[in-house]
């Protein structure tokens, strides 16, 4: 389990302040396009619409994510299982235009996340992380963050986690800004969607070197 971090900074309430009211701005502006993307996955992949599932948030504590679906549902019977095989070229488009996330501005606006923050991952992965790496859940999650800005999901695991914790303590306002920025560049080029031989990412495992608790 995440023990509660003792890690915040003054930052922290302008960030949180700064991001409800960029999320809800989004939200608006996004409207017709999100209802647009809604009636494509409805049409393409069925119901539902939205993809629901648990991930740990700052301190670890456990929300729902939200984010339009880009998988089709396992049919064993039309051979499609696993993940490869159930990802579509036009979840594929969704995923490489980071239109599947608008959904997670709600989440912002809730509480659970921020606009830029390490990537919510899996519980599961909670009790496979070094000490270190758990750091990572000394802020919020966000939509982007450092280690999406350099690489994506086409970066090792070690590498990913170490840009994660790098971000929480060098978060700053002029940091955010540069990764916002980056993260149009990132999101225009469609780099790095997905590791080599992957839907997106292979499943974390935890590391040889564990850090001491």
């Amino acid at each position: 389990m995440i023990p509660r971090a003792s890690n915040r900074r003054p930052y922290d309430l302008v960030k949180r302040a700064t991001d409800v009211a960029g999320a809800l701005v989004l939200l608006v502006l996004s409207a017709p396009v999100q209802l647009v993307v809604a009636l494509l996955v409805r049409i393409k992949l069925g119901s539902p619409v939205l993809f629901l599932q648990e991930r740990p948030g700052r301190d670890g504590e456990i929300f729902t994510l939200r984010k339009f679906r880009t998988m089709l549902t396992v049919d064993e019977s039309r051979g499609i299982v696993t993940d490869e095989q159930r990802l579509t070229q036009f979840g594929r488009t969704l995923r490489a235009t980071s239109l599947d996330e608008l959904p997670a501005l709600v989440n912002v606006v809730r509480g659970d996340m921020s606009i830029i923050g390490p990537r919510p991952l899996l519980v599961s992965y909670l009790e496979r992380y070094s000490a270190t790496q758990a750091r990572r859940h000394e802020v919020r999650p966000g939509i982007t963050g450092l280690a999406q800005v350099n690489g994506r999901n086409d970066v090792d695991w070690a590498r990913k986690l170490d840009l994660d914790v790098q971000y929480v303590d060098r978060r700053s306002f002029r940091l955010d800004a540069s990764i916002l920025l980056r993260t149009v560049a990132v999101v225009v080029s469609r780099k790095g969607v997905s590791a080599e031989g992957h839907a997106s990412a292979p499943e974390f495992t935890g590391t040889s070197d564990r850090d001491l608790p």
